[in-house]
Parts: structure tokens; C-alpha cells; sequence
């Protein structure tokens, strides 16, 4: 088909129909492997040298050698955006271990498997930004190396689905009565008009969004703070947001089926949300 979606495979760029992996990818039988979601307006990566930073640190954090250069990345990234009939989009790219017999000890000799894909950049709506979200709490029981992107996201799956199953859009957690961070998303709290957000520690993930967030409004003017936000202070806090490279930033407004902060995305919000939208605009 003329219109079928063209993908990056170890080198080459087919349709995703005749894209193949063998079954004995560690990717697919351990999740041995690290991905990026790079956000992409009117063809061009936002943020790119950031993922890139992000991807590398990933790799050494499960001993796996970057099987490019940035340069290649970028070359090949920039490709596969053009190759396709949209503008704004989410470039998925991922890097396993590769095939080898099954083995929990690393293989030798074996190459990386590279896949990439770009699908539309589905954004919030605009009723979500106006209104704000919903979102569940529950207890973080992940392993403790969030802050790597890594394929293993069962964890994240299972704390996704509560969401889910509560017609919420998110799970916001916490891990010994503290703050950490959502399924899918960096959380941070409007406390007397200052921001605060979790530190970038082992128990979340580094989140370019987050970093763009908290540079945005600081150019902005807005306050910020970086340290440990406790349970507490989370559930009575003035506002409440998720940030990612999908969601941007977006307003909590009910947790766990009550209304938060009032029900309505607060003023912090709302600049920090305008000022993201010139910020884009800016990077284009």
C-alpha cells in the first residue's frame, strides 16, 4: 500500500508490515532495552540533544553500547519524520540487546536490534486543558531504577490500568509517603505560588518535559523549588499537573473521584501552560 507507515529498522527504512524481529530478541523475552518518545511540531524534534543525552544514559544503565552516533540519530530521526504525511508527531525509538539464545547473562557478539516509528502527536484536548484531569493514587511498588527508560514497564502497565479502570487518565504515586511520579508522567505541585517538583532521583524518570516545565517557568518567573514532596503536602497542595512529552503539561483537577484544588486548573497553570505554547512556537 502507497500510504502504509514507513519504519526504521537496523538500517533500513520499510513498511511497518514487513518490519521483523526475531522471537528471540532479549527485547521481547526479557524487555532487555531502553526507548525515547521524542515530540515532534511542524517536522521538527523538540528538544532533541535531550533525548539523545537521556537515551545514552539509559543505555549505560543497563550496560548495553549506543549502537549510534548522535549524529546518526539525528540523520535517521529527521528521515523517518520526513517519510511521513503528518506534521506533529511522537517518534518511538528503541534499542534492545538483540536475538541470542535465552540466557539471562549478556550475550556476546551479538548486535543491538534498533527500531523507530512516528505516529501522530495526539496532544491533550482542549476540554482536558481547560478543565483539567482525573487521576487515582496508589502505592509505587515499581523496582528502583525508575530514572531508567527502560521496555521493562510492566510495572507502569499495571499502574496505568488502575487509571484505566477508574475512567482516570492517570495514577499518580507515591513510595514511602512521598511523592514520586505517574504512570506515564512526571507529577509536580503549585504550593503558595511557588512550583515544586520531586528531585530527579533513582525513583523517577528524568523527564525532558519536566526539564522544559520547570526552564519554561522560570523564565516565566515563577518560583520553583526541587525537593521531596511528602504525601501530605501532594494531596493539600494548591495545584496539581502532570507533565510529559505527550500530555505537555496538564492540570489535575479530581483524585481519586474527588474534586482537587477547587476542580479547575489553577492560574499557575494557565501561565505556565501559555508559556509552553510560546515555547513551541519559539523551537519551530
Amino acid at each position: 500500500m502507497a500510504d502504509e507507515q514507513t519504519v526504521y529498522l537496523n538500517g533500513q527504512f520499510l513498511p511497518i508490515t514487513e518490519a521483523k524481529v526475531s522471537v528471540l530478541d532479549r527485547g521481547f523475552i526479557y524487555g532487555d532495552g531502553v526507548y525515547e518518545v521524542v515530540p515532534v511540531y511542524g517536522r521538527r524534534p523538540f528538544r532533541m540533544a535531550q533525548h539523545l543525552k537521556r537515551l545514552q544514559y539509559s543505555l549505560d544503565g543497563i550496560r548495553l553500547a549506543n549502537p549510534h552516533t548522535d549524529a546518526h540519530w539525528r540523520q535517521s530521526i529527521n528521515e523517518l519524520i520526513e517519510r511521513q504525511p503528518f506534521a506533529d508527531q511522537a517518534v518511538y525509538l528503541q534499542v534492545t540487546r538483540g536475538p541470542a539464545k535465552r540466557d539471562h547473562a549478556f550475550p556476546k557478539g551479538v548486535a543491538p536490534t534498533v527500531f523507530m516509528m512516528s505516529n501522530p502527536l495526539v496532544l491533550p484536548a482542549r476540554e482536558q486543558v481547560e478543565r483539567g484531569v482525573a487521576v487515582v493514587t496508589a502505592q509505587d511498588n515499581r523496582w528502583l531504577r525508575c530514572d531508567l527508560k527502560t521496555t521493562s514497564l510492566l510495572g507502569n502497565v499495571l499502574m496505568r490500568q488502575l487509571a484505566v479502570d477508574r475512567d482516570a487518565v492517570e495514577t499518580v504515586m507515591f513510595r514511602d509517603g512521598h511523592l514520586t511520579e505517574a504512570s506515564a508522567s512526571n507529577v509536580l505541585i503549585v504550593h503558595d505560588g511557588v512550583i515544586v517538583a520531586p528531585p530527579k532521583d533513582n525513583l523517577i524518570l528524568p523527564g525532558i518535559t519536566y526539564d522544559a516545565t520547570l526552564e519554561i517557568a522560570d523564565r516565566a518567573g515563577v518560583p520553583l523549588d526541587v525537593r521531596a514532596v511528602t504525601h501530605a503536602e501532594a494531596m493539600g497542595a494548591d495545584e496539581m499537573w502532570l507533565s510529559s512529552s505527550t500530555k505537555e503539561v496538564l492540570a489535575i483537577t479530581t483524585v481519586d473521584g474527588r474534586a482537587f484544588a477547587g476542580g479547575r486548573p489553577g492560574p499557575v497553570f494557565r501561565r505556565v501552560y501559555e508559556a509552553f505554547q510560546q515555547a513551541k512556537a519559539d523551537a519551530k
